[in-house]
């Protein structure tokens, strides 16, 4: 039968739908007799029919209602109507643990105790004789409010353990049972009334993850070695997924990944993850040890009962609170306990440090074999709600004495600064920081400068009032120095200004060296003394294309210190840091000459790096270092075909850092870019997965544009210090023709229906981002359109302009005639960017963050524009420049995008490294 809102299923009436799983539909019902909640599993009729799945359906009901835990989705009733079969269980409101991991890695605190009480649950489970089988982050709840009563996890969420779909009658929990073979609860060895079928584990699972059908029942990611080797699954086998999903919230990654299902399952029988230290500093090397244990690939060597797991993961988080306030939930530095550690732990901590100190497998991985691991490691974490996406600007600041941190995050209210002092349990939200970013300390810490909506500003933390100081209309990094000046680039491509902290008439500090291909100074970095100026000189977004400039403020003498590098910060310990390709580079630095005293070494990984776009790491005076993480196999990226319902199809092209993907116009084709040590243009053969470069070598390349007939594609690229506009044919071999000769930076967008117009972005000295024309014939007059607006998309009948502009105050999407002069209508409604005309121009796209928009469009006889709606929301990457960074087929069926093959979550945490100057004495001397 046709489940839908108003379905009666016996007493129970279906009010809408919850999810779907690999056995059954979940709805959320109402309980007409006793007037409660429910959540209804219905078994398709199609597996109704099927003895041997109803026999599972069965087999399921009768392993939940034989257990009564608090931390297991209770079971009320079991039914069937016209043919139609249920489970009825309590209605539960929250979020799956899936989805909270999917904004980032757990509080060590909050992680331990859901780790916990799903070993206490599976610990019941396992004592009443069923094995879960399929323990995964979809299938465990968090609950939105504590349990009634239940003061054993103050401040943590409640977890429940859902779908017992796979679940089977337990095997022995020591020693291996034969397949097909039930040796019976303890106390029970003849009962085999729920004996497993060696038939049943043919039967698919959850068709959403990665899963193998034909010999395993299971998610593949999660599943113990023997599971995969089609072996009996016994208690043993829970346990080992457990230990994978705890390791994934103490870390944020998954502990065993791959490309395919066959490198995805080698990397189960074979590989063991890195240590847990590398992505939670605060986790003790005796979890550490734990969490190994639960990953054994021998059973025989695994924890032996969830029971004794749960132990173990008691003790961890006894010992955590025993330290201190957890500083991911605090803030607080975590005090030495004096609590008597047992003395297998003594023994596994002094194991899991020699470990890490012979392979330098800590989060910092140090480059001595014989460094001592140093530093107190500390995750902060971020207000409740908030979170820091993948950003221009660097988004984070310590005060120079170490106690405070200051962030640029995104809450309730918008993207704004955040302070957190370290001994405390809040953050507080600083008042008149909308849309702020690059936040930076004054020398005392009283203050915090920062940019927003386009000005450099400064708050007083003890007053908390802004002040305005300058224009800084696309900035890029400011620095306070001791002498009351503040280092900043208040452009995309400038040199440095300066201005009084008192404000006052701004000064120019560097000029930009053209004959050297200098785009723009970025990033200030006032050294200690306020001798010396360090600062990263951009040619190019490759990330060969920048390095580290130290300018003599006293003499006006420039040098360079470091190739291929950004970001440069000086630490205590008389080094300069700086970052290359998410690692940390350190040499040492002599402050008396301004010059490097050696080799630079690598001396930490796995640190966010913005390429080109600044670094998320900052320095204290006292020497704490204060990062955010990242997964480095973000910039493995792949193209891929998005339908309208948000269904992803990979394109067979070998995974590479793409950017931009543009669709040609008879679809064959797609122009995009590829990132590297310099960034260049590729042509995608969609049909034959293959790519050919349209550009080489002469300087990076960026945002490719296709003219209507797709014989030329226009661009733009980095070319003596200029970023301009260029043209190439597609199919000849002729060399790039350059469009226009400008200072400022010019940006491609898009074709006018006729090929007559060009339009572009372009950003000059006094204005952030304006719209122009240029004539394509031998004239290449260009006509200003519309200003401080950005990424013009004209449709095709060549009567209508999109664009985006921020004059609001944040980006938002509009319309307007062309040639321009009638009224413009608002099309996107709280924020809109990268808006894209469908090809028949009844819709217009656009993004709202990781949604895509789509709004009905009519022009006849008037423009009317409809409300927007959700077409599909998805984690797709973004334009690097300032355009629409996906393209539509000409069905406009599917639009072709980027997406990273790990996607890299929002930041929760903040990591904090104290006194790690003292450690770069050993890694860098």
């Amino acid at each position: 039968m046709t489940v839908t809102a108003g379905t009666r299923l016996g007493p129970y009436e279906i009010v809408g739908p919850l999810g779907a799983g690999g056995m059954g539909e979940v709805y959320r019902a109402r309980d007409t007799r006793l007037q409660r909640d429910v959540a209804i599993k219905v078994l398709p009729p199609h597996v109704s029919a099927a003895p041997e799945l109803r026999e599972r359906f069965e087999r399921e009901a009768r392993a939940v209602a034989s257990l009564n835990h608090p931390n297991i989705c209770v079971l009320h009733d079991v039914g069937r109507h016209e043919e139609t079969d249920f489970l009825v269980l309590e209605f539960l409101d929250g979020e799956t643990l899936a989805s909270r991991l999917a904004r980032g890695q757990l509080p060590l605190d909050h992680a331990l105790a859901i780790a916990t009480q799903l070993a206490d649950a599976l610990a019941a489970a396992h004592r009443a004789g069923v094995v879960h089988r399929d323990v995964k982050p979809g299938n465990v709840l968090l609950l939105r409010k504590a349990a009634s009563g239940d003061s054993r996890w103050a401040g943590a969420p409640v977890a429940k353990l859902l779908d017992f779909g796979l679940a089977k009658a337990a095997g022995s929990a020591v020693g291996p049972a034969k397949a097909g073979h039930y040796d019976g609860p303890a106390g029970d060895p003849g009962d085999r009334s729920v004996r497993l079928q060696p038939d049943l584990t043919s039967l698919p699972t959850t068709p959403q993850n990665l899963t193998v059908q034909g010999t395993i029942l299971g998610t593949v990611e999660y599943m113990a070695p023997e599971q995969i080797e089609g072996q009996e699954a016994d208690a043993r086998t829970d346990i080992f997924a457990l230990g994978v999903v705890v390791y994934e919230m103490l870390t944020g990654r998954r502990a065993f990944s791959g490309r395919t299902h066959a490198s995805l399952i080698g990397a189960i029988l074979k590989d063991d993850p890195p240590p847990l230290s590398r992505d939670q500093p605060l986790a003790p090397p005796f979890l550490d040890h734990i969490v190994r244990r639960c990953l054994a690939k021998d059973p025989d060597e695994r924890w032996q009962t969830a029971a004794d797991l749960m132990r173990e993961l008691s003790f961890a988080a006894a010992h955590a609170r025993d330290r201190g306030p957890d500083a991911s939930v605090a803030g607080q530095p975590v005090a030495r306990t004096r609590r008597m550690i047992p003395a297998t732990y003594a023994v596994a901590l002094a194991v899991a440090v020699a470990a890490a100190t012979a392979t330098g497998a800590w989060l910092l991985r140090l480059q001595s074999p014989r460094a001592e691991p140093g530093g107190l490691r500390l995750s902060i974490a971020l207000a409740p709600g908030a979170e820091i996406g993948d950003v221009d600007n660097p988004a984070i600041a310590i005060s120079p004495d170490g106690r405070r941190v200051v962030y640029a995050a995104v809450g309730a209210g918008g993207r704004q600064l955040f302070l957190r002092s370290i001994d405390s349990f809040d953050a507080q939200a600083l008042p008149g920081t909308e849309d702020a970013s690059n936040p930076f300390f004054s020398p005392d810490g009283a203050w915090v400068g920062f940019f927003s909506k386009g000005k450099l500003r400064k708050l007083s933390i003890a007053a908390g009032a802004a002040q305005e100081l300058s224009d800084a209309p696309a900035p890029r990094g400011g620095s306070w120095s001791p002498d009351g000046v503040i280092y900043f680039a208040p452009r995309v491509s400038s040199g440095l200004f300066k201005v009084s902290s008192e404000g006052g008439s701004v000064t120019e500090v560097t000029k930009l060296d053209r004959s050297k291909g200098e785009v723009s100074h970025r990033f200030p970095h006032v050294l200690p003394g306020g001798a010396g100026l360090m600062f990263t000189v951009w040619t190019g977004p490759g990330t060969d294309e920048k390095q580290i400039d130290v300018l003599n403020l006293d003499t006006g003498e420039r040098h360079s210190v470091a190739q291929g590098a950004e970001t440069a910060v000086h630490a205590s310990s008389g080094h300069i840091v700086y970052g290359r390709a998410d690692t940390l580079m350190a040499a040492p630095f002599d402050l008396a000459g301004l010059t490097v005293g050696g080799a630079a070494v690598r001396v930490a990984e796995g640190v966010r790096v913005g390429h080109g776009e600044g670094g998320q790491f900052t320095m204290s005076s006292t020497g704490d270092l204060l990062y955010l993480p990242t997964d480095r196999r973000r910039s493995e990226r792949r193209l891929v075909w998005v339908d309208r319902q948000g269904q992803v199809e990979a394109l067979q092209v070998p995974t590479r850092n793409f950017a931009n993907a543009k669709v040609s116009p008879d679809g064959r084709f797609a122009a995009v870019n590829l990132n590297g040590s310099v960034t260049e243009i590729g042509i995608v053969d969609l049909s034959r997965s293959t790519v050919t470069l349209l550009t080489t070598g002469k300087g990076s390349s960026q945002a490719p544009v296709w003219s209507p007939d797709g014989m030329r594609i226009a661009y733009r690229a980095t070319r003596s210090g200029y970023r301009n506009l260029f043209g190439k044919g597609v199919n000849d071999t002729a060399d790039e023709e350059r469009l226009a000769t400008s200072d400022n930076v010019q940006t491609p967008s898009s074709w006018s229906a006729d090929g007559k117009w060009l339009f572009f972005n372009e950003t000059s000295q006094a204005s952030d981002n304006d719209v122009f024309a240029m004539a394509i014939d031998d004239d290449r007059k260009v006509e200003a359109l519309i200003k401080t607006s950005n990424n013009l998309q004209m449709s095709r009948d060549g009567r209508w302009l999109a664009y985006q502009s921020t004059e609001q105050g944040r980006s938002e999407v509009f319309v307007q005639p062309f040639p321009p002069g009638g009224q413009r209508v608002q099309i996107s409604n709280g924020g809109g960017n990268e808006p894209l005309w469908a090809p028949d121009g009844r819709e217009l796209f656009y993004m709202r963050g990781d949604r895509m928009m789509v709004v009905d469009i009519t022009t006849r006889p008037t423009f009317q524009a409809g409300a927007p709606r959700l077409l599909f929301e998805g984690r797709f990457v973004p334009s690097p420049n300032g355009v629409t960074g996906y393209s539509i087929s000409p069905d406009a069926r599917r639009f072709l995008m980027v997406q990273a093959v790990q996607p890299e979550p929002p930041a929760t945490v903040l990591h904090l490294v104290r006194g790690w100057a003292e450690e770069l004495t050993r890694l860098a001397p």
